[in-house]
């Protein structure tokens, strides 16, 4: 029973896993919601016993937003972190952000392959690296090369945006690339190979 739970479990995390770019903001930032709302709490307080016990001036009426918009910043950044995955469905793979979701067939994928998230922003394209998602750049990647005569590659490039699509490459951070490019390659029509950097495939845990 244990080993099928374990199986079931390592299967959740291969299809499904987060967009590591989601996850740096939040551990970057989370702290600034926090800071917002005690400054609230602490400054509407003292405003008040400034103007001697009256809510009035510009100052006091800012700070009642601090609490409503620290809650409010903090809610932001935790649903984006929860919505940014990369997932296997049975239409294609799924890019999810923010505000929008792709779902890319697997007859646009011609192949997948792991490398140093680095080699996606040489050249011309370092000027959009941001400070925020520096720490991922020495850390390996998804690449998914899209088919390039195909439309629909476009219509990828144009939602998902130029951070994560370059010509006809997708290329995403998670936390196990390794894998969800296992997982993707075994569904493309045409069965073509996936380059892992000469890594080995991992070997799941078995079901009984």
């Amino acid at each position: 029973m244990t080993a099928e739970l374990s199986g079931k479990a390592d299967n959740l995390v291969t299809l499904r896993q987060p967009i590591l770019y989601a996850e740096q903001m939040w551990r970057n930032q989370r702290i600034w919601p926090i800071v917002i709302v005690l400054t609230g709490l602490v400054a509407l307080p003292a405003s008040v016993v400034v103007n001697h016990g009256h809510i009035n001036g510009a100052n006091t009426e800012l700070f009642l937003l601090y609490v409503p918009l620290g809650l409010l910043y903090g809610a932001g950044m935790l649903y984006n972190r929860q919505r940014s995955a990369l997932e296997v469905t049975e239409g294609g793979l799924k890019v999810s952000r923010l505000l929008r979701s792709v779902v890319i067939g697997y007859d646009l994928i011609r192949n997948t392959r792991v490398q140093k998230l680095e080699t996606h922003f040489l050249e011309g394209r370092k000027r959009l690296i941001r400070p925020i998602n520096r720490p991922l750049m020495s850390k390996d990647a998804l690449f998914v090369r899209l088919k390039g005569d195909d439309p629909r590659t476009a219509e990828v490039r144009r939602l998902l945006g130029s951070q994560l699509v370059a010509d006809d490459i997708l290329a995403v951070p998670i936390p196990d690339p390794d894998a969800m490019a296992w997982e993707i390659t075994s569904r493309l029509p045409e069965r073509t190979g996936v380059n892992l950097g000469g890594q080995r495939r991992r070997k799941r845990a078995r079901t009984r």
